[in-house]
């Protein structure tokens, strides 16, 4: 079994994901924190976007955002065309698990189920074929490592774990949250290269939060953010 590439209409013309005139504002009046701020954003299918800038910047609360995690104060959200505000809680439910696929500084495994049991469980949830974690701890070099407990692998194979887990059921969209952050130099730079491939081979989109500029250096795109706003 193999995994084809994801199959959008017009994708030439279509963003995988795309925020307009975005906004997010915590509290109200006096002690009210804007965290993003008026920000205009398209990522293509087969794109890798790193996001980059300071810690408290609003990357991460923009990633919610495009995740359909979190709403906006104002703007629009668009996944593949659709706007988000017209779906209501389990839509947007229904739309994260069958559109995208997440990723986590903290890899965030179940410790008592082996590799491949963490991909299954993903796959179960999606109504997939179970067969398929397989061949995705294949692809991303655990094929050996199967029938290994979280506790048993190190930490660039724990991300490896957690990127076959995002790819299960053919997401469109992949989100990463520092995913680089708890891996030493070289298993960085390899799981974002691997991330990178991923994206570009099956034509998914990826945004990746970051800090570390190898994700920068292996990315199609970098946007410098500061203050709630793209800064370059």
């Amino acid at each position: 079994m193999s995994l084809p590439p994801i199959p959008i209409a017009n994708s030439h013309l279509v963003p995988a994901l795309e925020v307009i005139g975005l906004s997010v504002v915590y509290g109200s009046g006096p002690t009210a924190v804007q965290a993003v701020n008026g920000v205009d954003l398209a990522v293509q299918p087969g794109e890798i976007l790193a996001l980059m800038g300071p810690s408290g910047s609003g990357k991460t609360t923009l990633l919610m955002v495009m995740g359909c995690l979190l709403h906006a104060s104002a703007g629009t959200v668009r996944v593949e065309g659709r706007d988000i505000d017209t779906l209501d809680t389990a839509e947007l439910a229904r739309l994260r698990l069958a559109r995208m696929g997440f990723i986590f500084q903290s890899y965030n495994l179940f410790p008592a189920l082996t590799a491949l049991e963490n991909v299954q469980l993903a796959l179960e949830l999606k109504g997939r074929d179970l067969a398929e974690g397989v061949e995705l701890l294949e692809r991303v070099g655990l094929g050996e490592r199967l029938r290994n407990y979280p506790k048993q692998l190190s930490g660039g194979e724990k991300q490896r774990v957690a990127i076959a887990r995002a790819l299960a059921g053919h997401p469109a969209i992949l989100l990463a949250d520092e995913p680089t952050a708890a891996l030493d130099s070289t298993n960085g730079r390899a799981v974002v290269k691997l991330l990178g491939d991923l994206a570009h081979d099956l034509g998914r989109a990826a945004v990746i939060v970051t800090h570390d500029p190898r994700v920068g250096e292996l990315s199609d795109r970098v946007i410098h953010f500061e203050d709630g706003r793209i800064v370059g």
